[in-house]
């Protein structure tokens, strides 16, 4: 649970997507709920989901990848197995060559996320490790996410 309870928790509406996931019985930890860390291993499935469903990344062999350089998540309320999510993804910023992604997690039905969070890419020529633009494909799959913006305090 997050320390700051004024934080706005976002409802599915704030989201441009949405993605089911899968909650898993391992993902449980000896508190009876989902442990923190699993929250980004959502946060990376549901985003390059999207991405490679939309033919923007090819995991084995795009040229351009993206570099988680920043991530964060905040919690509200616990999800635990065999809860059904759903992850809400948005893009709040799109650079030249970076993009920030905005995602939350829902329980079952929930109108409210259980936990928000957010994580930096920086798109790298796969080979150098060198920050590039965007490649234009990926660019309108990014714009596409960056439809809804969080809605207001």
């Amino acid at each position: 649970m997050s320390a700051d309870r004024t934080t706005l928790r976002d409802t599915r509406a704030a989201y441009p997507r949405l993605v089911p996931l899968t909650t898993r019985w391992g993902d449980n930890d000896v508190y009876g709920h989902v442990n923190n860390v699993v929250y980004y291993a959502f946060f990376d499935t549901a985003v390059n989901g999207i991405l490679v469903e939309a033919g923007a990344l090819d995991i084995a062999r795009s040229p351009v990848i993206g570099l988680v350089v920043e991530t964060g998540c905040r919690y509200f309320a616990p999800v635990a197995f065999p809860d059904r999510i759903t992850a809400g993804v948005r893009v709040a910023h799109l650079g030249r060559t970076s993009v920030r992604y905005e995602i939350a997690i829902f329980r079952d039905d929930a109108a409210e996320a259980a936990a928000q969070g957010h994580f930096v890419h920086v798109y790298v020529d796969r080979a150098t490790r060198r920050p590039v633009p965007l490649p234009e494909r990926l660019r309108a799959v990014l714009a596409e996410l960056a439809a809804v913006r969080r809605e207001a305090p």
